[in-house]
């Protein structure tokens, strides 16, 4: 069995998120740790941060799967955006304290014409600056689409990052559907091929949580749009083959579709019935 949630907004505090994706049936949920687009964050209380962890421990949630700002880019060409997004990382970890066992999932960055090479250094450069021995937090590489300049668009480029990493006990990787999809994986016809793929390239122990969703895009468009479950070109055959798959039970699975609560309500219960057929 796997843990199945989305996306929840903070706006209303921690416990309050937990209190929503119960209502919702999930039991596990992502949030993003500030502003998706604006990079600003929102203060956490202790006390609130405390009364979700006892929620989540008495419901037998899944990890909670925290994700940094889209503005975060580690290997920007722009020093100063540099600056920003190693910053961001460093408070953002320092916050993840408050909530033990959770995992924190970036982008990896886009390198904007500096080259794969450079901006796979950068990040590593950042995460080595920013995981030292007090870190308890798992840190996610997300798979990307390779759309742009974008870094992780391949296995291997995750891999490279994983290597330069001093502390790469603390590093595993998010895959995303609709993200691999877009890269050029087959996940449809081939998700077995797919894995034994990622398996020897980064290895599966570093496989810590799912994005699911399905894509508006053929496969190798690189163009990163997301669809609801079903929806799409990756198709409710194969993302119902994804869920049920022996090697990916235990993980938390984050929807990130084009929906509304109500949306998500249908998507969770759509793949917890898979489970009950």
């Amino acid at each position: 069995m796997i843990f199945i949630g989305c996306h929840l907004s903070v706006t209303d505090g921690c416990e309050a998120m937990g209190k929503t994706m119960l209502d919702l049936g999930g039991s596990t949920f992502a949030y993003f740790t500030r502003n998706p687009r604006g990079g600003k964050s929102k203060d956490i209380v202790p006390d609130d941060a405390a009364a979700l962890n006892a929620l989540l421990k008495r419901e037998n949630f899944g990890p909670l799967v925290a994700h940094g700002s889209y503005t975060m880019n580690l290997c920007a060409a722009n020093p100063a955006m540099r600056e920003n997004g190693l910053d961001m990382l460093k408070k953002d970890l320092a916050r993840m304290k408050l909530f033990p066992g959770a995992l924190y999932n970036f982008h990896p960055g886009a390198h904007v014409g500096q080259g794969a090479e450079t901006g796979i250094q950068l990040i590593a450069d950042a995460l080595n600056e920013t995981l030292t021995a007090q870190t308890r937090t798992t840190v996610l590489l997300e798979t990307m689409a390779g759309k742009g300049s974008e870094i992780g668009g391949s296995f291997g480029e995750l891999r490279e990052i994983i290597d330069r990493v001093d502390r790469r006990d603390l590093l595993g990787v998010c895959l995303d559907t609709c993200h691999v999809w877009d890269a050029g994986y087959d996940i449809v016809d081939d998700f077995d091929g797919v894995l034994t793929e990622f398996d020897r390239v980064v290895g599966l122990s570093r496989l810590n949580a799912i994005h699911f969703n399905d894509s508006k895009n053929e496969r190798g468009s690189r163009k990163d749009r997301h669809e609801k479950l079903s929806r799409g070109k990756i198709g409710g055959d194969a993302m119902r083959r994804i869920a049920l798959h022996p090697a990916l039970q235990g993980l938390p699975f984050i929807l990130e579709t084009p929906n509304d609560a109500e949306g998500y309500r249908r998507e969770i219960r759509t793949v917890l019935d898979w489970f009950r057929e």
